[in-house]
């Protein structure tokens, strides 16, 4: 017997019910937002605000030391840039570096990506080792590649006095010190980038490796004709990143030039644009000019981009998974 004595099922209230769904409801749809909302505020007030307001400070002329004091210019920083000889000198000396320093490192990944693809003992105590250049400061690093690059008391130079070869300016001489800095940069990257090769290489299927065996290919051939094709993306990946890195090189150049400062040289043989728009920004203190340089410098990387997309797309990397 139910509470009205009719032997009925007591029905809930529908008018009870529903206000708990639509809140329930409600609740499900707008939690994931409420859980994304943190990083869009983060990237929205340091990443899209600094990026909109260097536009703008781009188009006028405006000091450091007054940064509110704006005198609308238009595209008069941009245009001189284009005359700006040291801005030319900048953006050829950070191509150069950017070769000097990406071709080599990467190369020296695959090499040590193979090396540690290998059934070798103690595989994982390499693979830290590999990392831990990556790992250490920017600044402790370039100091300890200063005392090695010295002129007169430098390990680098008392090797080469052991060959018979007279001692180098590493810091005032044009591609020594650009060799010095891209010396740098390839010490810390390498291991880096050879643990992502590492990495996409544990990714190719076995029996690739096992039916190239069973054909007769050598470990060379196995690795022209079935790691290298595997690593197609991979390498793509790895050639924009590190283009973009050389693109941003700053704190090696910026410490291995000792008191030139952002000069990047007594002859600014190794300024990169990094340095350069420092040099304008923090120590010219024309902000105008420095955001102009920024701009350029994004502009830079968004050709790279557009450039290894059309190679994704309609080079060799066409077809590959993504």
């Amino acid at each position: 017997m139910t509470a009205d004595g009719t032997g009925a099922p007591a029905r809930k209230s529908p008018g009870r019910a529903a206000p708990a769904t639509r809140r329930g409801r409600r609740d499900g749809s707008w939690s994931p937002y409420a859980f994304v909302a943190p990083f869009f505020l983060f990237f929205a007030a340091f990443g899209l605000f600094p990026l909109l307001y260097t536009g703008w400070a781009s188009l006028h002329r405006v000091e450091l030391t007054a940064p509110t004091e704006m005198e609308w210019v238009g595209l008069r920083n941009y245009s001189r840039l284009v005359r700006d000889e040291f801005f030319w000198n900048a953006l050829k000396n950070t191509v150069l570096l950017g070769v000097m320093s990406t071709v080599p490192q990467l190369l020296l990944a695959l090499g040590i990506a193979e090396l540690l693809d290998r059934r070798l003992r103690g595989r994982a105590f390499f693979r830290v080792a590999a990392l831990t250049p990556y790992a250490t400061s920017v600044a402790a690093a370039t100091l300890v590649f200063v005392l090695l690059f010295g002129r007169d008391y430098g390990m680098v130079n008392w090797a080469l006095g052991l060959a018979g070869v007279p001692p180098v300016d590493w810091q005032n001489g044009t591609w020594s010190s650009r060799c010095a800095v891209s010396a740098i940069v390839v010490w810390r990257w390498t291991g880096f980038n050879a643990l992502i090769y590492l990495a996409a290489m544990q990714a190719i299927p076995r029996e690739l490796y096992e039916s190239a065996a069973l054909d007769g290919a050598s470990r060379l051939r196995r690795f022209v004709h079935v790691t290298l094709p595997g690593l197609r993306p991979t390498l793509l990946f790895t050639v924009v990143v590190s283009t973009i890195g050389a693109t941003q090189l700053f704190g090696e150049p910026l410490l291995f030039s000792g008191g030139a400062g952002a000069t990047g040289g007594a002859d600014h043989q190794f300024q990169t644009l990094g340095l350069y728009l420092y040099e304008q920004g923090w120590v010219n203190l024309h902000l105008g000019r420095a955001s102009a340089i920024a701009w350029a410098m994004l502009l830079i990387l968004l050709l790279v981009g557009a450039v290894a997309g059309a190679v994704r797309r309609y080079g060799p990397w066409r077809g590959d998974a993504s």
